[in-house]
């Protein structure tokens, strides 16, 4: 059964089209590198855009030059879905461009930073409330359109202030996030909960021609980091039952560009990557210090402390080595078979004629943080696997669909709160739902 849809206001997105590829040139055009992250002309120029539909906005902002906007559009029902964004883009490179990094409309393609991480999905949102105004149709649900500053290096200017100063009251969120790749279509329900984790090793020097009086810090750091490796490789996750379902479908899903054993090793052991490691400044020394630094994720629905607690276990085994830092975060997931889930599903696979996958992330951003405030939060987006890269674009007909997508969510998810309809395949589990609300914790043992 086909999702139902607000139909002027669809037929308006679809008569112009071409609207909401200009509207995410004009948001590409403004720069918004992050470092240093600074989005003030971007917000005004939202502000005035929403000024001119008759919609106010909100300014909420910790630091200044980083600010978020919220803007809402009232509904039939008292049931409110928030559409959100981020203004934030990573840094570029000219000299690495073929084309325009501020914008460049090719045939079908825009490039530019942002264009699809996720100045194109902003600028859809954009064209669902100007259609909304413009076709004088009321949404089936309130709508809020939260735009935040500071994502793309995880900072406290963005979701973490709109969080605490404000707030977003809601009852699902939609992230615009790209989660197609290829013809593979899906959103994502679920992150992975994260241990950053930094290890300092001491030992002596001595001349690296007499290297047996003295004590290598970098090899007692690199044992220590092997060790590590080899015991979360030989763990597997003991999942709950829906928590099985959806890491099956995650496997199904990266299958194709990971290879199915490895995807789910992914998803079933926990990941660990070395990412800094480093120690002595001189070829003929024995280095009397070092430094490493690893990535560990772990699936959703499995205790990260635990995780870490091996972890501590393994260090605590090897002299000279200690945790010197450790941030670490529990991973998230709503119900893949819930009102949101089915909603986005439902409105997606009519608008694509295909499978839409229900997965997890492989890591984590603002969705995590709207779940641990008790929001139901997934991500989902057309777009092309080039964010971040040199050259990065997105098609004229991702940015109609996502429109179309978010403009017909509304009256989809009112239809499956008032429905109750199941329709994924959770082997017959309870719901997954939401992680409790758990902020990141931080360990820090430097002196």
């Amino acid at each position: 059964m086909s999702a139902p849809e607000p139909t002027a206001v669809v037929a308006s997105l679809r008569e112009h089209r071409e609207d909401v590829a200009d509207l995410a040139a004009a948001l590409v055009g403004h720069d918004t590198q992050n470092p240093p992250g600074d989005t003030r002309e971007l917000a005004s120029w939202l502000e005035s855009f929403f000024s001119e539909l008759g919609i106010d906005t909100e300014r909420v902002a910790s630091d200044p030059e980083k600010p978020n906007l919220v803007a809402t559009l009232p509904g039939a029902t008292d049931r409110t879905l928030v559409l959100l964004g981020h203004l934030d883009t990573v840094p570029f490179d000219a000299d690495e461009w073929a084309r325009d990094p501020l914008g460049e409309r090719v045939g079908d393609r825009l490039y530019g930073r942002g264009a699809t991480d996720m100045k194109g999905a902003v600028a859809a949102m954009l064209a669902v409330a100007k259609a909304y105004v413009e076709t004088d149709t009321v949404p089936a649900t309130n709508l809020v359109f939260a735009f935040v500053s500071d994502e793309e290096v995880a900072g406290s200017a963005g979701m973490p202030t709109l969080l605490d100063r404000r707030g977003l009251d809601a009852d699902a969120c939609v992230i615009g996030e790209t989660t197609c790749e290829s013809d593979r279509h899906s959103v994502t329900v679920a992150d992975r909960g994260s241990i950053w984790l930094e290890l300092e090793a001491t030992g002596s020097a001595a001349h690296g021609s007499r290297p047996m009086l003295g004590e290598n810090a970098i090899h007692r750091l690199y044992r220590a980091v092997s060790d590590i490796e080899s015991t979360l490789a030989d763990s597997r996750f003991d999942l709950d039952p829906a928590v099985r379902a959806l890491v099956d479908e995650s496997v199904e899903y990266y299958a194709p560009r990971f290879g199915a054993d490895a995807a789910r090793e992914l998803f079933e052991r926990p990941s660990v990557n070395l990412g800094v490691l480093s120690g002595g400044d001189r070829v003929n020394v024995v280095p009397a210090a070092a430094r490493a630094k690893l990535d560990i994720r772990v699936t959703p629905g499995v205790e990260t402390e635990a995780v870490l607690d091996s972890v501590r276990e393994v260090v605590a085994g090897h002299d000279g080595v200690e945790i010197s830092d450790a941030d670490w975060s529990v991973g998230t997931f709503e119900d893949p078979d819930g009102p949101l889930a089915n909603a986005v599903v439902s409105v997606a696979e009519s608008v694509t004629g295909g499978r839409v996958y229900r997965r997890s992330a492989t890591g984590g951003g603002d969705a995590k943080r709207m779940r641990n405030a008790g929001v139901p939060t997934v991500e989902f987006g057309f777009g092309t696997e080039t964010a971040h890269a040199a050259d990065e674009f997105t098609t004229v007909g991702a940015l109609a669909g996502n429109a179309e997508v978010y403009a017909r969510l509304p009256d989809e998810l009112l239809r499956q709160f008032d429905s109750g309809t199941r329709t994924f395949d959770s082997t017959g589990a309870s719901p997954a739902d939401t992680t409790p609300s758990r902020r990141d914790r931080r360990e820090d043992h430097s002196q």
